[in-house]
């Protein structure tokens, strides 16, 4: 991984270490204790972090379970879930039997219960104006089952909020779909662009004013993750401070600094993205270092659906700047604001006068998705077998740049550093 400031990685008797001495000043024993994670579309050790919770958890609280925070992911089946906390079958009927693991069905309206509203001159005041529209709060009622809720997930530089981790977990992590589509739509309206690798956002700030509606303790782990599985930081405690914690490191760890803008970016995703949903990360982190008339193409062969949850609708959508939904509101407030905002992250910044809409960058798409879909979308497409990465490297003094396991990494040009 690209790094800024070289760190020491934190080895697993660091990590035992952080955790026992973290948890220890948290009043868990005899409790029942739910612990939200992150998906398979997030790096880090989860294994590792899933054994070291279960080893300190299981002497001490009456009650251990997991609960995966997808937002509006697809369920995990049972392999997925067993590979993503590095479980066996007879792990999960043996040492681990008295831990239940959860997908968060978010499709499902009886998961939620109503926490609140946020009305109108709040959203207003945190939104710094953007937004004038109260909104309703609901989270998965099955965290209330327990007394203690342990949120556990990398920080990383986030398209929509700004670093992700800490209470996102809860809200989009396990959020009914109101908050969701509002949060989303603001970080939208502020665009990727202003918004990705900086710690306090008006999205941030609507996150932590629902947090507060949840009435129940909670700790928070953030670790910092170096490559797939390597730890930079691990920070234990309070919600907020240590998310705050991690957002220091990750700021060294997970943006790189570049003198001059490329005319040409090769995003390519890791495996981990297996729709354009998630692979469009590829785009959000590097769209800042991309000159005007640029271009960045999506390199990932083994992407073969645009959304496994909204597919259907992004066919209806497609992808624009954000200028085009605002300016033809209208026709678009019915659709799901999330839907909305993720088209327009990954078509960027642009402007829409008199019926034409004008992309700074192109956006292209070199998957499994066909050409007349791609079209279809407003996308570009490149057959992935005719790209030859070796044809581009090593070639950034041409402005062309390839982007290995992107996604994780924002790239930031040093003349926009604040």
């Amino acid at each position: 991984m690209p790094k800024n400031e070289k760190t020491k990685l934190i080895t697993e008797p660091g990590a035992r270490k952080i955790i026992a001495q973290g948890l220890g000043k948290a009043d868990l024993d005899g409790q029942r204790v739910l612990i939200l994670t992150p998906d398979h579309t997030r790096s880090g050790p989860m294994p590792l972090i899933f054994r070291l919770l279960a080893e300190n958890l299981l002497p001490r609280v009456a009650k251990l379970d997991f609960l995966i925070a997808l937002g509006t992911h697809p369920a995990m089946k049972t392999q997925a879930i067993n590979c993503l906390y590095g479980l066996t079958p007879a792990l999960r009927q043996g040492k681990y039997k008295k831990i239940g693991i959860f997908n968060h069905h978010w499709e499902r309206p009886e998961t939620f219960c109503k926490l609140g509203v946020i009305p109108a001159a709040e959203i207003e005041q945190l939104s710094s104006g953007r937004m004038k529209q109260s909104v309703t709060v609901a989270l998965n009622k099955l965290i209330f089952n327990y007394d203690h809720v342990i949120i556990y997930g990398p920080v990383f530089p986030h398209e929509v909020v700004g670093f992700s981790g800490g209470h996102k977990y809860f809200f989009p992590g396990i959020a009914g779909p109101d908050i969701i589509g509002l949060t989303h739509w603001l970080g939208a309206l502020l665009t990727s662009f202003s918004i990705i690798g900086k710690r306090d956002t008006p999205v941030r700030a609507v996150i932590e004013r629902a947090a507060e509606m949840v009435a129940l303790p909670r700790t928070g782990i953030c670790s910092v993750v170096e490559g797939e599985t390597g730890l930079s930081g691990l920070f234990v405690g309070e919600v907020k401070e240590a998310w705050r914690n991690a957002v220091d490191i990750s700021r060294k760890t997970h943006i790189q600094w570049i003198d001059r803008p490329y005319r040409l970016v090769i995003s390519v995703m890791p495996e981990m993205y297996d729709d354009l949903w998630t692979g469009a990360k590829g785009m959000y982190k590097l769209e800042p270092v991309v000159a005007d008339g640029g271009e960045v193409i999506i390199y990932a062969p083994h992407i073969k659906e645009v959304s496994f949850t909204h597919g259907k609708l992004l066919d209806r959508v497609g992808y624009h700047c954000r200028d085009y939904f605002v300016k033809q509101w209208d026709q678009f407030y019915r659709y799901p604001w999330g839907v909305l905002a993720h088209s327009t992250h990954l078509r960027g910044m642009g402007t829409f006068e008199k019926g034409v809409e004008k992309s700074r960058i192109k956006v292209t798409l070199a998957t499994g998705i066909p050409r007349a879909r791609c079209e279809k979308l407003g996308l570009g497409y490149r057959e992935p077998r005719l790209i030859h990465l070796a044809d581009y490297e090593g070639r950034e003094d041409e402005g062309i740049k390839v982007a290995h396991r992107a996604g994780e990494i924002l790239y930031r040009l040093k003349s926009n550093r604040d």
